[in-house]
């Protein structure tokens, strides 16, 4: 038997090109989850919650699932390697659909937050995905890796919603039970596509987790990156929340809505093409602090009218901002471990991150109807000064990717 299949180590003949493409596609299917979880979930909810004030509560399910199961997938990575972690994901995913269908044809609301907690669950795993592919090609293209697989998101923005649309009214009187099964029977597909990553299996030093957490959490570099990461996930998720409603409240037609958050998604994830050039040329923390430039331009641009046009240019920009800003802030993470530490590294951060942002998933709505919109676009100036200070505390020189190869070096 070859030494590398006992090992688990990808040889070094191999690019990684081929896992990179497949972490693509398994972002792009995996992605479609979420896209329907929020389609979908508070019309769902609305149709079963006992109150119609619980009828978005699903949705924030699906957010704190996120959080709750980003700590525990980094265990299972760290103890099973990352094809374990992603293989129980899409097991979720598939419950998830399962779970949901199941939910509309009961009529069971809680049976459905149940299955939005899987989809949570799923979510959190499928945004590992950037960082195996960091793992899969050598260090130099790292930046480039994990920017490839988030333009995976490009089609999940296109996948999501259009699985919604043909399959909502198949299976009458239960609306959107088809759209559940299909959800699942994509999860299904990825995990085929998964089966095909040859992710490097943990090594004995990292099975024994390096050096404490408290003394890599302490480096300003990891401050830097979590405070940036959080801010920018968190408002995205923030302000996008409350934009729907708010061009509700102003008047404004649903289709206008829709397509505004259409056009959020490609800004998300299109940059995704390019970012990783921008951040080997640049460096992560000038990257970064475009992103937090175009967040703030994308609120300020939201208080100076409610026209359709206000609003989709403020999506627009908030959804560039957020790529520039999340990816970026994922680089920094990267420069934060040594090999041995990094799915600990990792998933702290993921958490950190997907915790904030379900406060903010939780507060949004009430803030938008109780303060207005403007007030929204306000508050989210401070975290935006916190994350800007943060950066130029510490973050001014490049990511120390070549410190990282020498210390993979034998």
């Amino acid at each position: 038997m070859n030494a590398n299949a006992v090992s688990g180590v990808v040889p070094a003949t191999r690019s990684g090109d081929a896992d990179v493409l497949r972490l693509a596609v398994a972002q792009a299917l995996g992605g479609a989850n979420s896209a329907v979880v929020y389609a979908t979930g508070a019309i769902v909810g609305n149709m079963l919650a006992p109150s119609k004030a619980l009828a978005t509560l699903p949705i924030s399910i699906f957010v704190v699932g996120m959080a709750a199961c980003t700590l525990p997938a980094g265990v299972i990575a760290r103890r099973h390697g990352r094809r374990a972690a992603f293989l129980t994901g899409t097991g979720c995913g598939v419950l998830t659909g399962l779970l949901a269908a199941l939910a509309v044809v009961l009529g069971s609301f809680w049976l459905f937050c149940l299955g939005t907690f899987f989809g949570g669950a799923y979510a959190a795993v499928v945004l590992s995905f950037r960082f195996a592919a960091a793992d899969c090609v050598p260090a130099a293209r790292r930046p480039r890796a994990l920017s490839t697989v988030m333009a995976g998101g490009v089609f999940a923005g296109v996948i999501g919603p259009q699985l919604v649309t043909y399959t909502m009214d198949l299976w009458l009187p239960y609306q959107f039970a088809a759209t559940y099964l299909a959800q699942a029977a994509v999860a299904a597909v990825s995990t085929l596509v998964l089966l095909g990553v040859r992710v490097p299996m943990p090594t004995v030093a990292e099975m024994a987790g390096g050096r404490p957490l408290g003394d890599i959490v302490r480096q300003p570099r990891f401050i830097t990156a979590v405070i940036c990461g959080v801010v920018s996930y968190t408002l995205m998720n923030f302000i996008m929340t409350a934009a729907p409603l708010a061009m509700h409240l102003c008047g404004l037609p649903q289709e206008s809505a829709n397509l505004g958050l259409q056009w959020h998604i490609i800004a998300m994830y299109a940059p995704g093409f390019f970012t990783g050039r921008l951040i080997t040329r640049f460096g992560a923390p000038r990257v970064v602090a475009a992103g937090l430039i175009l967040t703030a331009a994308s609120a300020a641009i939201g208080l100076t009218g409610v026209d359709v046009a206000h609003f989709w240019l403020t999506l627009i920009l908030l959804g560039v901002g957020w790529n520039f800003g999340f990816v970026g802030a994922s680089a920094l993470v990267l420069g934060c471990h040594r090999p041995e530490e990094r799915t600990r590294v990792q998933s702290l951060n993921d958490f950190l991150v997907f915790g904030t942002m379900a406060v903010g998933s939780f507060s949004s709505g009430s803030l938008l109807t109780t303060y207005g919109w403007n007030t929204v676009l306000w508050i989210s100036f401070a975290p935006l000064l916190l994350a800007g200070a943060a950066l130029s505390w510490k973050a001014r020189t490049p990511v120390p990717i070549p410190d990282q190869e020498r210390s993979s070096r034998p």
